[in-house]
Order: structure tokens, then sequence, then C-alpha cells
């Protein structure tokens, strides 16, 4: 130990300097408070003087974080609100920001600004701040609309149905809605326009008026504009042209959306006109046309046997005839994601023709579930996650509006305690994981063992 050596032979000769006689006296009352010493603790002082040193600079460490740790505890609940609080102001005046470029001469950062807001208004919920520049927002979004070319128009319309959602059934949602309807209709019917601008009208015309409507007259009026588009899907020897099959897409969709709220004279009166029609759509070629008139037919058997029990359709043996092929079809000629979507989708929907029976599908979403049962409650989800996209969970679980549409009650409020509470740990992941794959392996083994027998 040459500096335990080197400070007895100092002391010794009487040489040391009142500094380091002070440092040592130091040293050695900590040392002492530290490890009581059993016995003499001359015999010791010499042996262990150096790793006092590191055990007196490691307490004074210790202290010192010890009260750092304490005063970031008592300053982080504070600290947490700050910076929260800073995080939303920065958000809104990017949104701000991007309204405000929705005036801009180039049409470039009109767009930029647009798909702006449509990712802030579907990951973020903003109903408080959008209401009170909804005047400003809306005229932006009717020059866009009149103005603009087919992207253009095409964001403008998606980004009204999110201020929509955001906005509500309220006095501003309906007013926004009533102010922007003609354009949405305008472009939707008109031939010259863009295919992409006029698909994604169509399907803000739907979304916007489940939502904003609050006359029916608005509603029949929705109705008869998407119908319209449907007469494309209807000349055209069951199908459409391959230019605008995706514009009868979101027009079915939306229609059968609306269809949901309609009253029992409406639904009555389209069970009539449409039901046979929309049976001849399954022999089309495109695959989301099928799709499409799949769904809404099993759509319009749910909302007959809501009105009657007893409903009858004199065609439902044809009918289902059909949906088995198109259930079991494998057909090469087809991609194969194709067939797969249309053979499950098809298998939904002649279970239920026949039997009446839904396969629900669980949401869940923070430390909630949702249950879509039924045909009406799958079509008003789908629609809303594919305005949402990745959002849909985030406004499911804070969005007041699509909360009150699902009958879910208010956003709940939980603290730091419970969220933590409700996740699984990596290794209860793992263990769970580890269970299932044990317990599928042995049921796959028993199956392969009995396989010859079977064959």
């Amino acid at each position: 130990m040459p500096r335990a050596r080197r400070s007895t032979a100092a002391t010794k000769k009487g040489s040391a300097s009142r500094g380091s006689l002070r440092t040592e006296l130091l040293q050695l009352k900590v040392s002492d408070k530290l490890n009581p010493i059993k016995g003499s603790r001359a015999a010791t002082r010499a042996e262990s003087e150096a790793s006092e040193d590191e055990g007196a600079s490691d307490v004074l460490s210790h202290c010192s974080s010890a009260s750092e740790s304490v005063s970031v505890a008592e300053e982080g609940s504070g600290n947490d609100a700050q910076d929260f609080l800073s995080a939303q102001e920065q958000r809104e005046d990017k949104v701000k920001e991007d309204i405000d470029n929705l005036t801009d001469k180039s049409a470039k950062t009109r767009l930029t600004a647009l798909g702006g807001l449509r990712l802030s208004l579907s990951s973020q919920v903003l109903g408080d701040f959008l209401a009170e520049r909804r005047v400003t927002f809306t005229d932006a979004l009717e020059r866009c609309l009149k103005k603009g070319k087919d992207e253009e128009q095409s964001l403008a319309a998606t980004v009204l149905s999110l201020l929509c959602l955001q906005l509500g059934s309220g006095s501003e949602g309906e007013e926004v809605f009533h102010c922007l309807k003609p354009n949405l209709i305008s472009i939707l019917t008109d031939s010259s326009a863009g295919a992409t601008a006029r698909q994604s009208c169509a399907a803000a015309l739907g979304l916007c008026c489940f939502i904003a409507a609050a006359d029916v007259e608005d509603l029949v009026s929705c109705l008869s504009v998407l119908e319209g588009i449907l007469t494309l899907l209807y000349s055209e020897n069951n199908g459409a042209p391959s230019s605008q099959q995706g514009l009868v897409c979101c027009a079915i969709q939306s229609w059968a959306l609306l269809l949901t709220i309609c009253p029992a004279s409406r639904i009555q009166k389209t069970l009539e006109s449409h039901l046979p029609r929309l049976s001849g759509v399954l022999a089309c070629e495109s695959v989301s046309l099928r799709i499409a008139a799949g769904e809404t037919l099993a759509l319009l058997y749910e909302l007959a046997r809501d009105l009657d029990d007893d409903f009858y359709y004199e065609d439902t043996d044809a009918l289902c005839v059909t949906l088995k092929e198109l259930a079991t079809d494998s057909n090469k000629y087809r991609a194969k994601t194709d067939r797969r979507k249309q053979r499950s989708i098809f298998r939904d929907v002649l279970h239920y023709i026949e039997s009446s029976e839904f396969h629900a599908e669980t949401i869940k979403f923070g430390l909630e579930v949702m249950y879509v049962d039924s045909w009406v409650r799958r079509r008003t989800y789908s629609t809303f996650k594919e305005a949402l996209s990745s959002g849909v969970r985030h406004h499911l679980q804070h969005n007041e509006v699509l909360r009150d549409i699902f009958f879910m009650g208010p956003p709940l409020v939980l603290d730091a305690a419970a969220i933590k509470a409700s996740k699984i740990s990596r290794v209860e992941k793992h263990m769970f994981n580890s269970a299932a794959f044990k317990a599928r392996t042995k049921a796959r083994n028993r199956v392969r063992d009995k396989r010859a027998d079977i064959l």
C-alpha cells in the first residue's frame, strides 16, 4: 500500500502540512461513522487508510445524489404537468399553422397543410380548440374543394370528415356539414372530376351525414345522391367501368352506413328496390365490388329481421347457393389474398343469412373492450377505422363523439398506477407464450398420430 507508507513516513518526520492533517482527521471521522470497529482502531488504521478515502468520497456522492433524487421526486409531478401542457400547446400551434396555410397561394403548401391536418386530427382529440376556429377552418376547406385539383379535393374531403368527427352532432358540426355539403355533392356528381376526389367525397358525405345531420331531409337527400352513383353498378350488367369501381365501392359503403340510421319506412322501400339488384352484383368480376355487395346484403337482411322477425326473401335459396360458391371459390386466376379475403367474408355472410348468427369481433383499447356483434356495428366501426386509420383506438378511448356512437359512456379517467398495473411484464408474457406453444404442439401431435387412421 504505497499511499499508506508515504503518509506514515511523513507523519514521523513531521513534514506534513496542516491541510493534509485536517484532511486525514475528516476521513477518520467519516470512516468511524461508516464502519464501527470492534476492538482497537489503531491496529487497523494503517491498513485501511486508502480504502477510507474511497469510502468517504462514496458517502459524500451518495448523500448528494440522494438529496438530488428527493428534489426531483418532489418536482416530478409539476414537471410532468408542465411538459404535457407545453406539448399540447405545440400541437395546437402546429394545427393553427396548418389551418393558416390552407389559404396559401402555393398548391404544394396547401397539400402539405392538409396532410398535416389529417395526421393531427386522426391522432388527437381537439374538439374545443377546433370549435373556436371552425369558421376559418370551414372557409379554407371550402376554398380547397372549389378551386383545388384532384389530390387537394380528396385531402380536403378527408379532413372535413375528421373535423365533423371532432365537432360531433351539435350545432358546430351541423353548421360545418350544411356549409360544405353542396361542395361534396357537386364533386361527387361531376363526371369530369378526378376519381380520387369523387371517392373521398362519397366517403365524407356518408360519414358527415351520419354524424352531423339533424334533419331527416338531409339524410334522404344524401341517400338519393349515393343511390344515383349505384345506378352505374346496376346499368352496366352487374358491373362498373374499371375506372369507377373504387367510386362505386365507396358509394355502397356510405349508403349502407346511412341505412343504419334510416326510419323503418325508408328501409322497407330499400329492401324492395335494392335487394334483388344487389344479389346480381355478386356475379361481377371485381372482388372489391363483390365484397361490398355481400356485406351490404347481410346488413339489409339484419335490418329487415329487426323490423320483422319472420322476414322472408323469396330468392334466399338461390342467393345462398351463390354465396356458398363465393365462400369456397378457388379460381387460380385471382390473387391469393383476394381469394382468402373473399372466402372469409362470404362465409360470415352465408352463415348469418342461413342462421341469423353473427361472429362477434373484440376490439381492445386501453383497459376497455368493445364488441362488434352485428352487421350494423361492423359497418359503423369499419367506416371510422378507415377514416382514422391507426388513430381509431385513441379516439375510441378519448373521443366523446365516437364513444357516444358506440354507447360506451364518457372517457375513463385512469391514474398512472392503474395503467401500470394493467400491463403484463415481459417475463409473464414470455411464460404465457411458452405455455401456449407447448399446448398447441401437443394438440397437433395428437392429430398427426391419428392421421393414418383417418385416411
